[in-house]
């Protein structure tokens, strides 16, 4: 069954040929011209991923990611000319998983389109989360009052879910998982985001951000993941 993917971009002709490379790559690609079509579209049919521009007639890329982003937790990958941290962590900010600057080559957004699909599929494919729920017990990390389900790919707060985005549970998964191993940037982004790290350090600062945002109590003063000035993080979680 073929992945589908939502289109929101305002050059007839990046929607031309996207529409065209993904569809022989074996995708069923739907697109909009703007934003508030893109909206419509997304919530008439499920999408797999929503591949989206900043700037946008009617509603921009931010909006769509906001107005997405109040019940749905789909990869989302962000297009755009500004290829400056200012965009990054806006948007990143507002909930999406990864940042492509045009101009692109199709064989690079192909890559980013297939490892965002993996990285959510667990989340994405309801019949896969039941069978590993039935075929074994679930692995539950606890600390104190923070529950992380690496089963079912979820993780809690006092009995609250937390909502995490696909990249924010393989960030949490991947520090719980390893306590007081001390991460770099570059290492981050290699076990996270599956490529080379060619120092962008906005990209991982705001993933890190987000995700105290919702484990910590107190976001400025972690009690979780411990930052190591010049190095990295670490887990210090008991």
């Amino acid at each position: 069954m073929p992945y589908n993917i939502l289109l929101i971009e305002d050059d007839i002709e990046i929607i031309k040929m996207l529409r065209n490379y993904l569809t022989k790559e074996g995708y069923d690609v739907s697109a909009a011209l703007n934003g508030l079509d893109g909206i419509t579209l997304f919530r008439q049919s499920a999408f797999d991923i929503v591949v989206v521009d900043i700037m946008m007639p009617k509603l921009d890329g931010i909006e769509v990611i906001k107005l997405i982003r109040e019940n749905s937790s789909v990869p989302i990958l962000i297009m755009s000319a500004k290829d400056s941290d200012v965009d990054k962590a806006i948007g990143l900010g507002f909930g999406a998983d990864d940042y492509i600057a045009k101009p692109f080559s199709l064989i690079e957004i192909s890559a980013r389109i297939k490892a965002s699909i993996r990285r959510a599929t667990t989340y994405s494919n309801p019949r896969l989360a039941a069978a590993n729920q039935a075929s074994s017990a679930s692995k539950m990390l606890i600390f104190s009052e923070l529950h992380i389900d690496l089963d079912n790919y979820s993780a809690s707060k006092h009995g609250i879910d937390l909502k995490l985005t696909a990249k924010e549970f393989e960030i949490l998964k991947l520090f719980a998982t390893n306590p007081n191993r001390v991460f770099t940037k570059a290492q981050l982004y290699g076990f996270i985001w599956n490529d080379e790290y060619y120092g962008d350090e906005n990209v991982i600062n705001v993933h890190i951000r987000r995700l105290r945002e919702k484990i910590e109590d107190q976001p400025s003063e972690p009690r979780y993941i411990k930052t190591l000035w010049g190095i990295g993080y670490k887990w210090e979680g008991q």
